[in-house]
């Protein structure tokens, strides 16, 4: 069984159109809905979604960790709690070096262990609120002592809010299955990183923790090459190309490709990249690149080929939908009864 979960997508700038976006994920049964940051605070459109829906879980996948305070999460992630009645995931995720440093004036630390202390620092901020322990949270990098009545919201109904971290490298897994109560994957991926990676390295988090893979949401995410006629698998299959090269000239990624032996295209396309080779980079990905990362499907047949790959691998599912066009003419109803089976 396969929950589809949907995104935000192109509405997401667009605040009036995220509340009928909403309501139409909810009525076709999406598991969730995620919001980026990207562009856009993905906090604020996650509030309009708890207005406008009643089933549907939300999350942000994932909002960026280390420009705010666990504190600054505590809060937006308990009131969204409370106002969606425990539908809500704070999915964190660190970005990397550069975005933190250039993008967000950040300075730049081992992420993994940073983001492991920001996770236990946001659930000691909970517990503070939740049954009155007092905060004294240390850590080598937060330190929480403070929370008097006047800053304490206090209990709430649904109090176990769920924490998703994105994560590609083994300690990141390793983590999540430690700390974390779901892993984000990244577009960038294959059965087999999947399962000679990730997978071994959640099962170690997890029997740290005393917890099992059943106590644990793995989402996976998927590039569908979508089409009906040999013009619209060539369009798919070109910018997926484009997007995968992307994501691979990228040296966080690096791991993904040694897996099946494709490590060294990594400097290759970083060096294409600083050269401002975008358009040339796709083409360096082949055919069994390509099938490795991808689903190549008409959309009728997208259920039964993502169950083919995915079934008992991951607990959620979201598209990466990099082809417009081909998408449009899935049934997504069906769809997603079809992966619920």
């Amino acid at each position: 069984m396969l929950h589809l979960d949907t995104g935000l997508g192109t509405h997401f700038g667009e605040l009036g159109a995220v509340p009928q976006l909403a309501k139409e994920a909810e009525a076709t049964g999406f598991g969730a809905i995620w919001a980026p940051e990207t562009k856009h605070d993905p906090f604020l459109p996650l509030t309009l979604v708890a207005e406008h829906t009643s089933r549907i879980c939300f999350g942000t996948a994932v909002a960026i960790a280390f420009p705010r305070s666990p504190m600054a999460f505590a809060n937006i992630g308990w009131d969204l709690a409370k106002f969606s009645g425990g539908r809500f995931i704070l999915g964190l995720g660190t970005q990397v070096k550069g975005h933190n440093v250039r993008r967000f004036s950040v300075p730049w630390v081992p992420p993994g262990p940073r983001l492991r202390d920001m996770i236990l620092a946001i659930r000691a901020i909970w517990d503070s609120w939740q049954n009155g322990t007092r905060l004294n949270f240390h850590s080598e990098h937060y330190s929480h002592t403070l929370m008097t009545p006047f800053f304490n919201p206090g209990p709430i109904e649904h109090p176990d809010v769920p924490i998703y971290i994105g994560g590609v490298n083994p300690y990141m897994c390793r983590m999540a299955g430690e700390v974390a109560d779901g892993l984000l994957m990244h577009s960038l991926n294959s059965v087999t990183y999947i399962r000679d990676v990730v997978l071994p390295a959640l099962e170690q988090g997890l029997q740290k923790s005393g917890r099992q893979r059943s106590d644990f949401t793995l989402r996976g995410t998927v590039f569908p090459v979508l089409g009906e006629t040999d013009e619209e698998f060539e369009l798919a299959r070109t910018a997926v190309r484009q997007r995968i090269a992307f994501y691979a000239s990228t040296r966080t990624y690096k791991a993904v490709l040694d897996a099946s032996g494709w490590g060294d295209l990594t400097d290759h396309l970083h060096g294409m990249a600083s050269q401002g080779e975008w358009e040339a980079m796709g083409r360096e990905i082949t055919d069994e690149m390509l099938d490795a990362f991808c689903v190549t499907s008409t959309p009728d047949e997208l259920g039964a080929k993502l169950r083919e790959r995915f079934d008992g691998l991951v607990d959620r599912l979201f598209l990466n939908l990099t082809y417009e066009p081909a998408a449009k003419k899935i049934d997504w109803e069906r769809l997603v009864r079809e992966l619920a089976a």
